[in-house]
């Protein structure tokens, strides 16, 4: 879009304070909290080797050598806090509900009991399957559902054009068994690394993004500590199982990779009912909206929602981390 002023009601509504309340707009009735999954996964027929690596060395080369077959699957908050014996509740913090912030050294993942290895939750957005069971909800409490506001944050990587000296996106390989393409393309990026010592007279020039050069020229919205590209799209076209392929800032050559379009930073409505938000900086998704909607949310069972405050810090050094600090 070309005309960003279509988001400056958010820009009033954002008064910088702790929290949700620095990247999600008051003066909504209601607010969700939608948990982005986790993932876990376990070898299969064998337990992991003892820990930590630098002290079992000889074990866990004898595990690699060996290959096990590993099964991996999403998992939600709530059973990721059972598996730990930990408590969940709308303002849990990954880190409370799997006992520690990091692994222990050596340790790429907390373990459960049940063997199972956790990775925590990705920020920035939901799966493409979970963007789309959320706006079918979302799309069934507005007046306007093909009609919108889509917001894709201008940060991420390789988004948008820029002067530099390397390109504003690459893939890296590596060349097995002599594949002769994965071994010209991994000499391209080569190529594509800047020299200083040996190319003296190297410039910056302009690199492609994913979006078009106009785009990535274009105008933004700008909020507090962040910018958007914003386009025209109605919550129904995410609502789409296939949606978020055809997201016109899906990169084209990463979906060859088998990598799927970023889900979109802000949606909302012409009519205003609701606003969806996906934080780079935030393991979860914020909705707000009518009480319906909400509950409509945390009702569904393709969703783990909850119902929070809008003052609700759900950053990691957030202070309200336990049951009794649930505010209404």
């Amino acid at each position: 879009m070309g005309d960003v002023s279509a988001g400056a009601w958010l820009r009033d509504r954002l008064d910088g304070g702790p929290g949700a309340r620095r990247v999600v707009p008051s003066g909504f009735p209601s607010y969700a909290r939608v948990f982005h999954p986790a993932s876990r996964d376990r070898p299969v027929g064998v337990e992991w080797p003892p820990l930590p690596e630098g002290r079992h060395r000889r074990e866990w080369a004898a595990f690699r050598a060996a290959r096990p077959e590993l099964v991996d699957e999403r998992v939600r908050w709530a059973d990721a806090a059972a598996a730990f014996g930990a408590t969940m509740h709308p303002l849990a913090q990954w880190s409370e509900l799997v006992g520690r912030l990091r692994p222990e050294p050596g340790e790429d993942g907390p373990r459960d009991a049940a063997g199972w290895r956790y990775q925590e939750p990705a920020p920035g957005g939901l799966p493409g399957d979970l963007v789309a069971a959320a706006a079918s909800v979302l799309a069934a409490h507005t007046t306007t559902p093909r009609d919108g506001v889509v917001a894709v944050w201008a940060g991420w990587g390789g988004l948008l054009g820029f002067h530099g000296e390397t390109p504003a996106r690459t893939f890296l390989t590596a060349a097995v068994g002599g594949d002769a393409v994965l071994e010209r393309h991994n000499a391209m990026l080569a190529r594509s690394i800047p020299d200083r010592f040996n190319n003296v007279f190297l410039r910056p020039g302009w690199q492609p993004g994913i979006l078009s050069d106009e785009i990535s020229r274009g105008p933004r919205l700008e909020l507090p500590a962040r910018e958007h590209v914003l386009f025209r799209g109605g919550v129904a076209e995410l609502a789409d199982p296939d949606g978020m392929r055809h997201a016109p800032w899906r990169d084209r050559e990463a979906g060859e990779h088998g990598l799927d379009a970023q889900a979109p930073s802000l949606v909302w409505p012409d009519d205003r009912a609701w606003v969806m938000v996906a934080d780079v900086d935030l393991d979860s998704t914020v909705v707000g909206g009518d009480p319906a909607l909400i509950a409509a949310l945390v009702a569904d069972p393709r969703l783990e929602a909850a119902e929070i405050p809008v003052d609700a810090d759900l950053t990691r050094a957030g202070g309200a981390t336990r049951p009794d600090a649930v505010g209404g």
